[in-house]
């Protein structure tokens, strides 16, 4: 199978040739908020916009959530995010534009190789969570973190989407039986309606990597009614995982939020059980082995 065809797919006959004077190229795919299209800057540097849906677009409430979740976006600087470099909540329709990540998304790359060796999850979790402490300084909480939204490239994780789902929040497109936040990979509190906080990220973290520990979610499928029960009555089987990671999903996974470790916590406790491929920073052959060979982008 050409691979990538798998990852740029042609454009729809109702997709707009370009938006906001940056021509499309090619789809990236599509999800609750809208569709993602490749495109490339004046300079010829690739770009992922993502055209936000209608039913979302003509809501006067989304649109100033929309807003003020962009402006708190563009003060994220990490090296684990990739960063947003262009905006318009007032366009017709609304849109963003972030840096292009050439590389699979976490739940790509568990669905061709299956689940992730020890190390990798190390390193997955410790680059993910300083992705996490980048957004958390700049006021911003994910609220959706999930394998889908964390994508692979050959040096490492990238973070993307995040504060992105708070915008559509309590919209007439929640109403409507859209579910902002994927149950799979929901904290207790966000689960319950309850407070949302830098920790309820940290929680996500730990449901993530444990997809990636085992290829599958930890709490289970099913109706998203019954994962979200299992979820905020229930505790996580830890003896499903790698024995050595044990004691740090034990931590992310504590239902009280204030007993959760910290992304700093997380970062310092995978480089320790890293030790010395930590200070060596053999972290790129990790990833270029999980996310094969680099696709060439379209121009």
């Amino acid at each position: 199978m050409d691979q990538a065809t798998d990852v740029f797919q042609p454009l729809q006959a109702g997709d707009r040739p370009a938006v906001a004077g940056y021509r499309l190229a090619a789809r990236l795919g599509a999800g609750g908020m809208g569709v993602v299209y490749l495109s490339h800057t004046p300079g010829g540097r690739p770009v992922a916009i993502k055209v936000v849906r209608p039913e979302l677009a003509d809501d006067p409430e989304f649109r100033r959530r929309f807003a003020r979740e962009i402006k708190a976006a563009r003060r994220v600087r990490g090296a684990y995010t990739a960063e947003l470099i262009d905006a318009d909540a007032d366009g017709a329709p609304p849109w963003l534009a972030t840096l292009y990540v050439p590389g699979p998304s976490l739940a790509e790359a568990v669905a061709r190789r299956g689940p992730l060796p020890v190390p990798a999850v190390l390193w997955l979790m410790a680059g993910v969570a300083e992705a996490l402490q980048a957004i958390h300084a700049a006021g911003v909480v994910h609220r959706d973190l999930k394998p889908s939204n964390v994508l692979l490239a050959a040096d490492g994780p990238r973070v993307i989407d995040f504060g992105i789902a708070l915008a559509a929040d309590g919209t007439s497109y929640t109403a409507t039986g859209g579910t902002i936040g994927t149950p799979s990979f929901m904290a207790p509190e966000q689960a319950s309606g309850g407070e949302i906080t830098p920790a309820t990220d940290v929680f996500a973290l730990g449901q993530t990597a444990a997809f990636a520990a085992l290829g599958r979610s930890l709490y289970g499928d099913g109706p998203a009614v019954n994962v979200l029960y299992r979820i905020v009555h229930g505790e996580p089987d830890l003896s499903l995982l790698p024995e050595p990671l044990r004691p740090l999903f034990a931590r992310c996974l504590a239902a009280d939020p204030a007993q959760r470790a910290t992304p700093a916590e997380i970062v310092e406790w995978c480089r320790q059980r890293l030790g010395a491929d930590a200070e060596a920073g053999g972290a790129p052959a990790v990833w270029a082995d999980i996310a094969g060979p680099e696709v060439a982008v379209p121009g």
